[in-house]
């Protein structure tokens, strides 16, 4: 108890603690929606969609996330209409564009020389969560979460049958356009706290967790949620106790949680056999 009334007396912790939390709360909703829909590495693509965008934007003494939000968005547009392709299947456009962006963010930090701040935006940082960062990503969290709310109905849909939906006439384009949207403002708001290398995992652990004890849609929904959030708080609290990253600590704690609801399944699953 002591530890944590002195790790909230710092207002940057208090920003970071309140932007992890909607951030994990985003990855949690869309992360189930993506593993479903076998584009669980789109957030990975987009990460480094974002780093190529960083770089741009330190190199050029330009407002980092301003520059980020417009390209990882554009990116996601792109990326979806290139896993439409019949030509080009899903993973392949995710490697084009990920590693074209990649090197372009590489060739313009050897070039500046700036690479002080990117290392907190590879890596995470809740010391490189300013007043104005913070404000921004609440905003952009929360309307995130409002969208997946008011359109949870056709995500739905789409997410389990999107030939079906189709056939009934339901627009799966657009909402296959507004699931991207919202992975990229999810992928931009995340990449102070976790980092464009590790934002992906925060997406992908608590939907495959929840969906070892969950079967229905909407009680994965509810349970990676929570299990997100919880494990954000406690990967927070390891790395002000053990002053480890806090990026990786929150990904360990997701990882360490992944393997105790596998067991569970499995001890489920050879108790019913029996």
């Amino acid at each position: 108890m002591e530890m944590l009334i002195e790790m909230f007396s710092y207002n940057f912790i208090i920003r970071a603690f309140v932007v992890g939390l909607l951030v994990s709360l985003c990855a949690a909703l869309l992360g189930v929606t993506l593993v479903l829909k076998r584009y669980s590495m789109i957030g990975d693509g987009l990460s480094h969609v974002g780093f190529g965008a960083l770089a741009v934007a330190a190199s050029l003494n330009l407002a980092p996330l301003e520059v980020a939000v417009p390209v990882i968005v554009v990116a996601a547009f792109l990326l979806l209409r290139l896993s439409e392709s019949s030509k080009i299947n899903g993973d392949a456009a995710i490697a084009i564009i990920s590693s074209t962006s990649l090197a372009i963010g590489v060739v313009c930090v050897s070039i500046s020389g700036v690479n002080t701040d990117l290392n907190s935006y590879l890596f995470g940082s809740i010391l490189a969560t300013t007043t104005a960062d913070a404000i921004m990503c609440a905003l952009l969290a929360l309307a995130v979460i409002i969208i997946f709310v008011i359109f949870y109905n056709k995500i739905f849909a789409v997410t389990f049958d999107e030939s079906f939906s189709r056939a009934t006439g339901l627009k799966t384009g657009v909402y296959n356009t507004v699931i991207a949207l919202l992975t990229a403002l999810t992928i931009v708001i995340g990449m102070r706290i976790m980092g464009t290398l590790l934002i992906s995992a925060l997406i992908i652990f608590p939907a495959l967790s929840s969906m070892r004890v969950c079967k229905k849609f909407k009680s994965v929904i509810l349970c990676s949620g929570v299990l997100s959030v919880c494990c954000f708080f406690v990967g927070m609290c390891a790395s002000y106790l053990l002053d480890t990253p806090t990026g990786a600590s929150v990904v360990i704690v997701n990882a360490i949680v992944f393997v105790i609801f596998w067991i569970i399944e499995a001890v489920r699953t050879r108790t019913g056999k029996l």
